[in-house]
């Protein structure tokens, strides 16, 4: 009985990922936080366009018992087979809705729901959350860099007149607190403005004002300079930003394998690894691993430089950065 109305009382968090397992994975490990260090119970509610994988069925299934999930069924039938990912995965989580209303209804009336938590192709369902006076929060789980890339993009979408690609601009795109990029290297879906899948980009990222707040996987050792500028308030409106990172898939073998890697970079020389991000469809493609292979050839011919000069990183690194910058090694540009 105590057990009960401790259950009833604690806070209860609805967390809604958009379709995919790229997506649940960091929303998993973002809800065993609020469970074990924070005491939340949490609800998954998942759009789906078909009965759940197994892959989801296993991990969900190995989850405390604090941690509940519910499937939301879509229709998907009418969708060309050639749209965008961005596309299908914002009609998924759009179609939901009458379900998310039908499911939040039935929560709400025997729980206090604290916050509905959907990730950066979910904010359609900040208007159930609106319905039901719940706070709506984003989890963002790429980097702070493509998070301020998302807060500027309305802005950028503006000033770039509508015949020009970004791709095509003879500047690189400033965005707030990060280094300048040139528009080819922009995400995948931002590359072609007359398609569909960049309008729902566009969409969402112009609704990410309508957060209480924007948790994102990220940490301030990390990026810095992104993380500062979005955690200036120096527009009105603009949602708090919460860096949370990182959060990495936890259990015995993966907390093994962490501390050897930990471990092993513990023992590198300060300034020697490149972190290599191959995104949530965890694969390259031929030519962006080539690209891959050369940095790293630059950045061992960067390390030996730095070890002749007596432990001087300060000429191999201007090299390195010289060259990167003048796109003889041009930067990957992967779909996250």
């Amino acid at each position: 009985m105590e057990q009960t109305l401790q259950a009833q009382a604690a806070p209860h968090i609805v967390l809604l990922p958009s379709p995919g397992m790229g997506h649940l994975i960091p929303l998993i490990e973002f809800a065993k936080r609020l469970v074990h260090r924070h005491h939340f119970l949490v609800t998954f509610f998942i759009p789906s366009d078909g009965p759940p994988s197994e892959a989801q069925k296993s991990t969900l299934e190995s989850l405390p018992s604090s941690i509940n999930s519910v499937f939301l069924p879509v229709s998907l039938n009418d969708v060309a087979e050639d749209a965008r990912a961005e596309t299908v995965i914002s009609l998924t989580v759009l179609r939901s809705l009458p379900c998310l209303r039908q499911e939040l209804t039935s929560l709400v009336a025997k729980a206090t729901v604290a916050a509905l938590v959907v990730d950066l192709f979910g904010t359609d369902a900040f208007d159930v959350a609106q319905e039901f006076n719940i706070s709506p929060y984003i989890f963002y789980p790429s980097t702070a860099m493509c998070l301020s890339l998302f807060l500027h993009l309305e802005k950028l979408d503006q000033m770039v007149p509508r015949d020009c690609e970004y791709r095509d601009m003879s500047e690189p795109v400033q965005i707030p607190g990060c280094i300048p990029v040139h528009g080819r290297y922009l995400l995948d879906p931002v590359q072609d403005r007359k398609n569909e899948a960049y309008r729902w980009v566009l969409h969402h990222a112009k609704r990410y004002k309508l957060a209480e707040g924007i948790i994102v996987n990220s940490f301030t050792d990390l990026e810095g300079g992104a993380l500062k500028a979005l955690q200036h308030q120096d527009e009105p409106g603009k949602p708090p930003v919460y860096p949370v990172g990182p959060l990495v898939k936890t259990g015995s073998t993966a907390e093994s394998k962490n501390e050897g890697c930990l471990k092993w970079l513990d023992d590198q020389p300060l300034g020697s690894v490149l972190f290599v991000s191959f995104g949530s469809g965890g694969t390259l493609s031929c030519e962006q691993g080539k690209e891959v292979r050369n940095k790293m050839k630059d950045l061992k011919d960067a390390a030996a430089a730095v070890l002749s000069e007596n432990g001087s990183s300060t000429k191999a690194l201007s090299q390195l950065a010289s060259k990167w910058n003048n796109n003889e090694g041009k930067p990957c540009s992967l779909q996250i």
